[in-house]
């Protein structure tokens, strides 16, 4: 404990010891005064300015301390996650755990990452364009399109599992059909593009594909929600991840209603402020960029005040 410790007085600064507790300068708010109380033995810690809190105090080791740091905490950790109470979240009944869902391409898939004069080629890639995606996108997220069977001129934009394998994709059309998006009849509970998401680093929760072309380490939740049984959300708890929220504008009612979940499970939360009424699929990268880096951490005092407003 001796040698977390002196960790965390590396990270944070002199403490004065209370009782079991360590009180620090508040990483998070900079108040002038100690009041940041470390709790080594049970893991937890609580600002009684800002209300900053968690219950695994390598959320703040990864936050604010070096990488040396970071891995010294984790091996004195035993590289295990103290999570508490949300063991509970991952208490189910003994069954046969379902096969995740593996899919195949859809008729006729062809790569975009090549080079081709075919028209719909070209016409697919004009309309990434103008939704100012580019090349490296195209490359990154494995798109493609297809002109055959019940997708037909549409952009398909796969999601691999963790182990590689297709588990599903959105068909979006990029000629005149009235419809469009047409997915496939599969569950949406899913982690999308698991393979590339990090989960050690801040993990920005979008509504759609296209917006999570535009934002760093994004999931979208494909038009649904958040819920305890959504692997998304297991994912992210267990894992301790942060969150950026960064649903559109007018999803006001179920941004707040994640945002209440993951606080409830002490996750910690960010949220991106719009300055007008675009999607984060409608703006540029570097904006994306932008509103990321300032987007300001949410309390539960926050969400309450928010929910309030909302009635």
């Amino acid at each position: 404990m001796s040698e977390k410790l002196s960790i965390l007085h590396n990270i944070l600064g002199r403490s004065f010891k209370s009782n079991e507790e360590h009180l620090f300068g508040c990483p998070y708010c900079g108040h002038h005064k100690n009041k940041f109380s470390v709790n080594v033995e049970k893991n937890v810690y609580k600002c009684w300015i800002c209300d900053a809190r968690g219950k695994n105090l390598f959320r703040v080791i990864r936050r604010f301390g070096t990488f040396s740091q970071q891995e010294k905490w984790k091996e004195l950790s035993g590289h295990r996650e103290d999570l508490g109470e949300f063991d509970r979240l991952f208490e189910v009944e003994v069954v046969v755990e379902q096969r995740e869902q593996v899919l195949e391409m859809p008729q006729g898939f062809k790569s975009l990452t090549r080079m081709s004069n075919n028209k719909s080629h070209l016409r697919a890639l004009k309309y990434l364009s103008e939704r100012g995606i580019g090349k490296y996108d195209v490359l990154k997220w494995k798109m493609g399109y297809t002109t055959e069977g019940p997708f037909k001129n549409r952009i398909i934009i796969p999601s691999f599992n963790k182990a590689g394998d297709l588990n599903y994709f959105i068909a979006r059309t990029f000629s005149d059909d009235y419809r469009r998006y047409m997915n496939p009849p599969v569950s949406r509970n899913i982690v999308f593009n698991e393979l590339y998401v990090d989960f050690q680093e801040e993990v920005t929760v979008v509504e759609g594909v296209f917006d999570a072309i535009k934002a760093h380490n994004a999931v979208p939740i494909l038009g649904s929600t958040i819920r305890e049984n959504s692997k998304l959300f297991r994912k992210i708890v267990n894992n301790d991840t942060p969150v950026l929220m960064a649903l559109d504008p007018d999803a006001r009612s179920k941004s707040e209603s994640i945002k209440k979940l993951f606080l409830k499970y002490g996750i910690e939360v960010r949220e991106i402020k719009y300055p007008d009424e675009r999607d984060i699929g409608d703006m540029s990268k570097k904006e994306v960029s932008v509103l990321s880096r300032n987007a300001a951490f949410v309390k539960s005092f926050d969400s309450l005040i928010n929910a309030i407003s909302a009635i």
